[in-house]
């Protein structure tokens, strides 16, 4: 059985679209980067955490294969995690206005005697900012539980000029990556679309 182990609403949906039946589990995992630590091994370390998590959590279920993502805004070798409040989300939507980012996105698959992990960088480019359009922006609160204060998949996509890499990707979950794991865990997508059980 496939876990899930994630309460991302856009996780959950992207998953489904492989058309893979899973179930989702919750997991409780610290995310601050260490000192010193580079944003790329920081979000293989949280996916990877959060996996293992899951699978403790699982582990009486037979051939239960968890599934963990974590996905980050990167500008200047600086993580832009979720932000605090809507203060915190306008300094970091300005300062992301009129540069590219990357976005990683890493995935992270086990089950009891196997793991594998895949990481999807993506570029984002950010046009000029409007003021005004931030403002209702951030009056609409989508901002919040986001990396980087925004969604790809939200309004914010005002924002974006221009995307280089993974669409679902930095949505959360990349799909091309996400996939090719499955398949060396022998769970072919089906691209249908599965709901999942939760």
């Amino acid at each position: 059985m496939l876990y899930l182990a994630s309460q991302s609403p856009r996780r959950r949906e992207l998953l489904a679209r492989l058309g893979l039946p899973f179930d989702v589990i919750d997991v409780d995992i610290p995310e601050h980067p260490g000192p010193g630590e580079a944003a790329e091994d920081y979000v293989r370390r949280v996916a990877r955490e959060k996996a293992g998590a899951g699978l403790l959590q699982v582990s009486a279920s037979p051939g239960a294969c968890v599934l963990a993502a974590d996905t980050e805004v990167v500008l200047d070798g600086r993580i832009y995690g979720k932000p605090v409040d809507a203060a915190d989300a306008a300094t970091m939507l300005r300062s992301l206005a009129g540069r590219s980012h990357r976005v990683l996105s890493a995935v992270y698959l086990v089950d009891a005697g196997r793991e594998a992990e895949a990481l999807s960088v993506s570029e984002v480019a950010f046009g000029a900012l409007d003021e005004d359009l931030l403002a209702a922006y951030l009056d609409g609160g989508e901002w919040r539980g986001k990396a980087g204060a925004y969604g790809i998949q939200g309004a914010a996509q005002a924002f974006i000029a221009h995307l280089s890499g993974s669409h679902s990707g930095v949505m959360g979950l990349p799909l091309y990556e996400t996939a090719g794991l499955l398949r060396g865990f022998g769970l072919a997508p089906t691209l249908g679309d599965a709901r999942s059980a939760a």
